[in-house]
Order: C-alpha cells, then structure tokens, then sequence
C-alpha cells in the first residue's frame, strides 16, 4: 500500500491495513512509494507489529522512495512543493540505502526493493549490504566497483585516498550544496481524501482559468 507509518486516508491504521490484506487471502504484505526508506521502515515495523499480534506471518515487502521525505505529510511525497520535478536534491545516498536495506532484512523484511527515484547503484547497494544473506553473491555491477570507496586508494589526492574505508562513508553527512535552501519544505495538505470531487480524473487537460483557481487555494 502506498501509506505510511500514520496508516491510510481514512482513518485506519498501518497496522490495521497489514491485518486487513493478510486476512483477505494477501501472500505478500508491505508499503510501496511515497515515502523514503526510513519513514517506509516505521510504518513496516507497525505492520509487523499488528500481524504477529494476530497472529499472521505473510511475506513483507518494501519499496520506498530514494528521496528523503521526513516533512511529508500523511499523504507523502505528492504534498510537497518539490513533486514531481524537483525532487532531485532529496536523493539517498548509495550509503544510505545501504543502512536502509540492513534494517529492512533485521524488521524481516525478504522483499526490499525500490520505487520512484532510485537508480541503478541504489539497487546495487542493496545487493551489497545484503550479498552474505544471499550466500556470497554480488550483482554484476560490482565487478567494477569496489564496495565502501575502496576503489579511492588509488587516487592522486592523499585526502581523497583517506576516504577509502566504511567508516568515512557509512558516517558522513551529506550537504545539499544549496545555501540558500532550508532542509524540510512546507506540504501542501489540501487534505481531500479518495473519492472528493477534486480527485476524479478529467478527459481534457486543465484550463488556464482552472489552473489559476487552484492555484489560489
């Protein structure tokens, strides 16, 4: 479900909607998209919470967004300022999904992949957090890579070559590079629901005169 850890839109909670889909015959239970790995994490930790209290044991899941949404709001990632096309300075980190896929496996988590934004090196660094559960195995990606920045020990800068070990990347926090951008932005919160009116999908495109309106809201 495309929810997160505050459940869904009308009311019922993360941890309902797991015992929900279980019961209704669902083999595999988790959240997809909308929010980032970590706020997906909180709501799956609910999730598992509620199906071992009632006892069900489907499969989980996980597909978070790779951009990091800790001011979305209940609706997630389509009430900020920034979505769609601006959403490129909320990246993860490859480190970052990294810690993310770890924490997932410890939840239980055995479906961990990745929605909206994520690239081809965050699901390389899944594989590689995770290759000792998956009995040695790297993805071919890997092959020219070293993992944790090794690779940086044949640099010619002496400072960039300090940088080839886990313990710089796995604790390094990244700057944004944007002095003049604040670190969380204000959503939107129209706080219509499924089913309002100004939710159903139109057969021709919005008018000026309609855009203006809405835009004044």
């Amino acid at each position: 479900m495309c929810i997160g850890p505050e459940g869904d839109m009308h009311g019922v909670s993360a941890g309902e909607c797991a015992v929900r889909m279980a019961r209704a015959g669902a083999d595999i239970v988790g959240i997809n998209c909308h929010f980032d790995p970590f706020v997906c994490l909180e709501g799956m930790r609910k999730m598992k919470a509620a199906l071992d209290k009632a006892d069900l044991h489907p499969y989980l899941m996980v597909q978070p967004l790779a951009f990091m949404t800790p001011d979305a709001s209940k609706q997630g990632f389509i009430d900020l300022p920034e979505f769609p096309f601006a959403l490129e300075p909320r990246i993860c980190s490859r480190w970052e999904i990294m810690k993310f896929a770890r924490e997932a496996y410890e939840i239980g988590i055995r479906y961990i992949g990745g929605c909206c934004g994520f690239e081809p090196y965050h699901i390389r660094a899944v594989s590689e957090e995770l290759s000792k559960e998956r009995g040695g195995f790297l993805p071919e990606g890997s092959q020219k890579h070293d993992q944790w920045g090794l690779g940086l020990r044949l640099h010619t800068k002496p400072w960039v070559r300090a940088r080839a070990r886990r313990e710089y990347w796995e604790n390094l926090k990244p700057a944004s590079g944007r002095p003049f951008s604040s670190s969380c932005s204000k959503p939107d919160n129209w706080g219509v629901t499924a089913g309002h009116d100004m939710l159903k999908q139109k057969t021709d495109a919005t008018t000026e005169d309609e855009i203006k309106q809405l835009a004044a809201k």
